[in-house]
């Protein structure tokens, strides 16, 4: 039996703190050890006294030298079982302790060794595997070889108790061993809650720090798509002012003035980002209206015309299908402005089919080579926009060939609206 258990043992430290959990919960349980090591002692000392062994006055004797069990015990035995400290000094001085008060009157009232029931769960407590199945042979041997000689009894006697001393030993055995399963399975279940409840708080401390990317990197977008965007604009407004005060009045008076409507939509952009708004181009107002605006802000700033071409039922679609379309677009035409060159033509067509919204974005410009490194946020957080909502973006472009910029983002088809006298007519409401 013992092969199956290690003889050698880590402490067991039932009573650690478990995260969230209630630390006390092994005391708690602990009172049913309480009492059953009461009604054992009890009826143990109900048995001695009132035993067929010697006459009344030696019965009072061990009576009362084992009745010192029950405030030794509780004194000194308990103290240390809820300490839980295997082979500590104090729990063998109180096992010896406990051992001297138990075969002493053992040795005169044959009773005394139903005790034994109460004795060889706290050797399995507060011993090694070893030393506990030394102690607990110890303690099943010796009274009977005490009261052998005290007693000199006659071989019937000796054999009936040697066998109750026998069978004793085994459930001893048998007992421990179950002792130290669930003292084992408890450490065992206490050790999963702790790594369950460090594996709780690491994940949410992974999701919170994963929230906190995922925010930072929409703001990040955010601001590339608008705030940058519109002061990218500002500045080549600024250049184009400097340059013409001095011959064309007129034209810089023009510029300032789209300057001054650029900066008030980047002020109404800033506050739409900072109330966690959709984009101010879209409070209100459709998709395509708010695509022929960003198409004429271009055409006023580069002086280059944009064309808008819609196609397909126009219908509302999910506001998040709807902000990848018009960043999609404020990207494409801000990239435009910057590499395409004076005098490219930007065309937009916007197409709503039953289950997609496609934008494509095309310019006339110098074009580059896809497979060269570039710099920058754009075309990636414009990709990355896209995944977000199922869609996909592609960039076609070539030197001296202009490029296009495609998107297709996945939309639910028009449900059918069901009139109650009517049949069923599929219909497409306009903006």
């Amino acid at each position: 039996m013992s092969a199956d258990l290690p003889l050698e043992e880590p402490p067991r430290r039932l009573s650690e703190p478990t995260g969230p959990r209630d630390p006390d919960v092994y005391h708690r349980t602990y009172r049913r050890w309480d009492v059953y090591f009461a009604i054992v002692f009890a009826a143990t000392f109900l048995f001695v006294l009132g035993g067929s062994g010697p006459g009344p006055g030696l019965r009072a004797v061990a009576a009362a030298v084992f009745a010192a069990t029950a405030p030794w015990y509780v004194l000194v035995g308990r103290p240390v079982l809820l300490a839980e400290a295997e082979d500590h000094p104090r729990s063998v001085v109180y096992l010896v302790g406990l051992f001297l008060l138990f075969v002493v009157p053992s040795a005169l009232v044959g009773e005394t060794r139903i005790a034994i029931f109460a004795l060889t769960p706290q050797c399995f407590m507060l011993l090694r595997m070893r030393r506990a199945l030394f102690a607990v042979t110890v303690i099943n041997i010796v009274p009977v070889v005490v009261w052998a000689l005290v007693e000199r009894p006659d071989s019937g006697d000796l054999f009936f108790n040697s066998l109750f001393a026998a069978v004793s030993w085994a459930f001893s055995l048998l007992i421990g061993s179950w002792i130290i399963m669930v003292l084992q399975q408890s450490t065992e279940r206490a050790r999963l809650i702790a790594e369950l409840d460090a594996s709780r708080e690491e994940v949410a401390r992974l999701s919170a720090a994963h929230g906190a990317l995922a925010e930072r990197e929409r703001l990040t977008r955010e601001i590339h798509d608008t705030l940058a965007q519109g002061f990218t604009s500002l500045l080549m407004l600024v250049q184009a002012v400097e340059s013409e005060l001095d011959h064309d009045v007129p034209l810089a008076r023009r510029h300032l003035g789209l300057m001054a409507r650029t900066a008030r939509e980047n002020l109404a952009e800033a506050r739409a980002l900072v109330a966690g708004a959709g984009p101010a181009d879209l409070d209100g107002s459709s998709l395509p209206d708010a695509l022929r605006r960003l198409a004429a802000r271009h055409g006023e700033q580069t002086g280059a015309p944009a064309g808008v071409e819609v196609s397909g039922a126009v219908r509302p679609l999910p506001a998040a299908v709807e902000v990848v379309a018009l960043r999609g677009c404020q990207e494409a035409l801000a990239n435009a402005r910057r590499h395409a060159g004076p005098g490219a033509v930007v065309t937009i067509a916007l197409g709503y089919g039953e289950d997609a919204l496609r934008l494509r974005v095309r310019d006339t410009g110098r074009g580059f080579d896809p497979s060269a490194p570039r710099e920058g946020y754009g075309l990636a957080g414009l990709r990355a926009r896209a995944g977000e909502v199922g869609g996909t973006a592609q960039v076609a472009a070539a030197p001296g060939e202009g490029t296009t910029v495609a998107l297709e983002l996945p939309v639910r088809p028009p449900a059918p609206a069901v009139h109650p006298s009517r049949p069923t007519v599929r219909t497409r409401s306009a903006r």
